[in-house]
């Protein structure tokens, strides 16, 4: 390239967190804790100290806490276990029936980790000591020691309280596109309830005049700050975050595609087997971060599987990312909180929009697709609906249309989903976005997962089918898929056949959809088949995620990186200018007989 030529990038990062779950069903590590079986065995010899008492005295969001202990028969099953709020015995919840006898406890823990985890000597000595990171999730905590394992917990000794010096302070911003390219969404997480405290953004240029204005989709164009104020008029601040405006339709962009997932950075919680490398995924993204503008996270958000705890830990892992470029979200196959980018009135002044299906917490308000107010011990206020519609949308970033697709829904013709798919895909102007993006969960295309290969298909039961035409007539270069927990590309493939090799560089016009599934970003990877398949160019059993650069109009450069090194392990480029976009291929051009 010739140096004295000006490239222009601006990035997207598309994170998926995704299962393939009937061949790998990963288990939650706190289900694995029988809570309702514990028993008091508290003895008066043990104890568990935690400091310091308290934390964020400089506004952290999240610190380290050692906890000492000690136990006078101590084993190998012996754990301790993180609880927030502190108070966390039976006295807090109540017994569905007069009948049933309450549990001692009633809340599992936030995260636990055992004993003798570093602790090479406590077996014989009984003493041990941990240091766990802990975030600010709106209440106080406290440490248990527990004896007997995880499926016949006992409860030992109770350590001292540890909080925030500020609770319920606005924490974990994260940014997303609004409905139009030149809109920004900010959302946080904060324990004020409406009625207690008004949220608001402060925003403005950089270095420029600021204003304030009240929880919403807004238009941003740098520099935003998230704030509370109180009845008596005092202010409480989040940290002060930047990020850079959207650019211009047809501006020269980049796109980052991958999915991560949610794991603890002090080892509790985490067996061997579970999202190891979800962190290794985020800190790859946060170490391009000035490379980057956007995040779409597709997918299986955290699995947190009922935990809600699970989804602060969450966003405090991304808040590098999502503070500083929009983070964007669709839905996979499990029961998940999902952020929204809808706009509200001014006068609903949300703190905190999700939406979730009523099947993930009891006693959901259903209110005929209307958003409503539900509460909760211990989480923020959670907006309901039950509008699906909003899993499956576009959105625009430069030169990419990015059309991602709910693969819980039907997408067969004539279906509202089959019929958003050609919409999105028929209404991208091509001159200002050459490069048409189509996303799913579940793969809709092509996978050699060994699951897929025992169901007697490599996909999604007529999804290749129903999909594919699509993606053929409108000229889609790339689709990619989560779902199978590893890295896949195909050759340009269209009904099972490579239209042309596979290569490191594709020019001219289009020939067919290169397919791409790119798993694994966090959970237990998955087994690919032992056959021989021909459309399967490169496969790559371990974790990673995908990158595009668009340098221009006609130029767009993929890469595949390992979450392990950030290296390049596979990649091509795709050139072609407008001529080419308007070429016809098989089957994506009217067609004929002899008649006409």
């Amino acid at each position: 390239m010739n140096s004295s030529r000006k490239v222009y990038r601006l990035w997207v990062v598309v994170t998926w967190l995704i299962v393939c779950a009937a061949a790998h069903p990963g288990e939650q590590p706190l289900s694995r804790i029988a809570v309702e079986r514990t028993v008091l065995a508290v003895d008066e010899s043990a104890h568990v100290k935690a400091s310091p008492w308290v934390l964020g005295l400089k506004g952290q969001n999240s610190e380290w806490v050692e906890v000492e202990f000690f136990h006078p028969s101590p084993s190998n099953d012996d754990w301790i276990g993180v609880f927030s709020p502190a108070n966390f015995s039976a006295a807090i919840c109540e017994p569905e029936n007069k009948r049933q006898r309450p549990p001692v406890l009633c809340t599992a823990p936030i995260k636990y980790q055992f004993a003798n985890y570093n602790n090479d000597g406590y077996n014989k000595s009984g003493k041990g000591y941990l240091k766990l990171q802990l975030i600010n999730q709106r209440e106080d905590f406290s440490f248990a020691l527990f004896s007997g394992g995880l499926l016949k917990p006992k409860l030992i000794a109770i350590s001292n309280k540890v909080a925030f010096a500020n609770p319920k302070a606005p924490v974990y911003p994260r940014l997303a596109q609004g409905k139009s390219w030149n809109e920004m969404t900010v959302t946080w997480t904060s324990g004020y309830d409406s009625k207690e405290a008004v949220p608001f953004v402060e925003w403005g240029a950089k270095g420029g005049r600021r204003f304030l204005s009240p929880a919403g989709t807004l238009t941003f164009d740098r520099n935003s700050i998230l704030g509370h104020r109180l009845p008596n008029g005092t202010l409480i601040w989040s940290k002060s975050y930047s990020f850079k405006a959207s650019p211009y339709p047809g501006q020269d962009s980049l796109v980052i595609f991958g999915d991560m997932g949610k794991a603890e950075a002090d080892g509790s919680n985490e067996f061997n087997d579970f999202q190891p490398g979800s962190l290794n995924t985020t800190y790859q993204i946060i170490r391009d971060l000035e490379n980057i503008d956007m995040v779409v996270h597709i997918g299986d958000i955290c699995y947190a599987n009922g935990y809600l705890s699970q989804w602060d830990q969450f966003t405090a892992q991304i808040e590098p990312i999502a503070s500083t470029v929009p983070y964007m979200i669709g839905r996979g196959i499990g029961l998940e909180l999902v952020l929204s980018t809808e706009t509200l009135t001014p006068e609903e002044n949300v703190v905190f929009l999700l939406k979730l299906y009523s099947t993930l917490l009891p006693r959901t308000v259903r209110n005929s697709g209307k958003v409503a107010q539900y509460g909760c011990r211990n989480c923020l206020n959670i907006l309901v609906t039950e509008q699906l519609s909003f899993f499956r949308y576009a959105t625009d970033y430069g030169m990419f249309r990015l059309c991602i697709a709910h693969t819980e829904e039907d997408w067969r013709p004539g279906t509202e989903q089959y019929k958003f798919i050609e919409q999105c895909l028929s209404s991208v102007d091509r001159q200002k976005q050459p490069w048409p993006i189509f996303l799913a969960h579940r793969v809709l295309g092509y996978s050699s997962c060994s699951y897929y290969e025992e169901q007697g298909t490599f996909g999604e039961p007529m999804g290749r089918d129903t999909i594919e035409e699509l993606l053929q007539k409108y000229r889609v270069d790339l689709a990619f898929y989560g779902h199978v927990h590893s890295y896949e590309r195909t050759c340009p493939v269209y009904q099972s056949q490579c239209v042309v090799n596979a290569s490191d560089h594709y020019n001219g016009p289009f020939k067919a959809t290169t397919h791409v599934v790119v798993g694994g970003g966090g959970a237990s990877l998955s087994e690919f088949t032992t056959s021989k398949i021909k459309w399967s160019h490169y496969t790559d059993f371990d974790f990673g995620f995908v990158k595009l650069t668009a340098f221009n109009h006609s130029s767009m450069l993929f890469e595949y990186k390992k979450s392990r090194d950030g290296n390049v392990y596979d990649h091509f480029t795709i050139s072609r200018d407008y001529r080419d976009i308007l070429a016809c291929s098989v089957d994506n051009c009217p067609r004929t007989t002899l008649a006409t």
